[in-house]
Parts: C-alpha cells; structure tokens; sequence
C-alpha cells in the first residue's frame, strides 16, 4: 500500500514538472554571447569613446579658456582631420551607441540593493548606471545640436564659440551642461577603476584602493577643467555666429 502511494506521488510530481516551461540556464564566464558583448561593452568605455571624452574635455574644451580664437583654431584642427566624417562614425558615434544601449541593456539586467547592502560599492555601481544615463543624454544632444543643427562648424569653425555661448544663454540648457558633464566625468573616471579590475590588470585589494584613488582624481580634474571651459563661454562677452571669420576673432 505504501508503496503504490509513493508510485502515485512520483507520477503526480512528475507530472507537474513537465508542466513546468524550462528557464534559461545562467552563463557561466566565458560562455555565450553575453560575455563578449559585456567585455565589447567594458572595451568600448575606455577606446574610443573614452579617450574622446579626455580630448574633448581636457584638451578641446579647455582651449575656451583662453579665448574665442584658440577655441576656433582647434574646431578648425579637428574639423579638418583626414576622413574626419569615417573617424567620427567609426570612432565617436557607433561605439557611443554601442555603449549606451548596450549599457541600458545591463542596467535593466542588473539589481543594487541600496536599502538592504548600502555598501559603498554598491552606491558606486548605482551611480554608475545612473550617470551613464545621463552622460549618454547628454552627449547626444550636445553632439547633435553643435554638430548637426544651426551653422556646419567643420565649414565655419570662428562660430563655434559664439554658438556655444548662444546655447548656454538658456538657462535650463546651462544646467543640463553642468549636470551632464560632471555625469560624464563620473562615469568614465569610475569606468576606468572597473574596466582595469575586470580585465584583471589591477588585482589585490591595496592595489585596486589606489587606483581607485587616482580615478577620483581624475573625476576631480576632468570636472574643474569642464566647469572652467564652461564658464569661460558664459563670462566671455557675446561673439557671433553668422557670418564670424578668424580673421575678427584674431583681433
């Protein structure tokens, strides 16, 4: 008798587990699509869409601070690179598609627990995913609007800095600015400490505390050289746009 109960039992939970649809079995490192995507992704980060982000704020930014004409004189550089429409698709635009959706793709996947483990890593990795939103906002619309509306700043590069400065004359863009570039600021600077720990090229705890360290750093710089290139275009006195010419700024 117990054992045609047992037989039925059996029967009955095998039953139900056919019912069952089967999951997805979890990747394993080194297995699967999503590992490679996820490395692509860490890649991308650093090259090229990070060296972009250093060149454009540490080096053409900041020539704001010295004035109208420096500041055309590197649009101008730029502007004037071979291929320079192939560079910047290959080089600017794609890999910072690539990493911004593909980055919201691990967002959506990923889980931080802040009420539960508020850990200092854990508050990292939130902010992270945070301000990859926003830097990716960010640069969109910065690209799009400098590059792609109003005057071809590859064609006229002694407007670039007075169209700049007719942007951040609305105040609600001024702030977005500030906003989106310590964002960005914080999320390269915190990627370059991940990017670094994930491909095993900083390891032990002593070793990962400092560079850590000097990651914050260099948020602390990017984001001063921002903030004074940005304030430089708000402070200078108004500069054209239409009809600008290098010779007028060189004066």
């Amino acid at each position: 008798m117990a054992t045609s109960v047992s037989a039925a039992a059996d029967r009955e939970e095998t039953s139900s587990a056919s019912k069952i649809k089967p999951g997805v079995a979890p990747l394993r490192v080194g297995q699967g699509h999503d590992f490679l995507l996820r490395r692509l992704h860490s890649l991308s980060g650093i090259v090229p869409v990070g060296a972009f982000l250093l060149e454009h704020i540490l080096i053409s930014n900041s020539t704001a601070m010295s004035g109208p004409a420096a500041y055309a004189v590197q649009v101008k550089f730029l502007g004037g690179l071979p291929l320079v429409f192939y560079l910047e698709l290959f080089g600017i635009w794609l890999p910072i598609a690539f990493h911004g959706l593909y980055g919201f793709f691990i967002w959506y996947r990923g889980d931080a627990n802040l009420i539960h483990y508020p850990w200092t890593g854990n508050w990292m990795y939130t902010m992270q995913r945070w301000t990859g939103l926003i830097a990716f906002a960010y640069i969109v619309v910065h690209v799009y609007t400098l590059r792609f509306t109003g005057v071809d700043l590859h064609d006229n590069p002694a407007a670039s800095f007075g169209k700049v400065q007719q942007e951040l004359s609305n105040r609600s863009y001024l702030i977005f600015y500030v906003v989106g570039l310590v964002a960005a600021c914080w999320h390269l600077a915190y990627g370059i400490w991940l990017f670094l720990c994930k491909w095993g090229i900083v390891t032990g705890e002593k070793a990962r505390r400092r560079v850590l360290g000097l990651s914050l750093g260099l948020f602390v710089l990017m984001t001063v050289v921002g903030l004074a290139s940005i304030r430089s275009f708000v402070k200078h006195p108004r500069m054209p746009v239409a009809g600008a010419t290098m010779e007028q700024l060189s004066k």
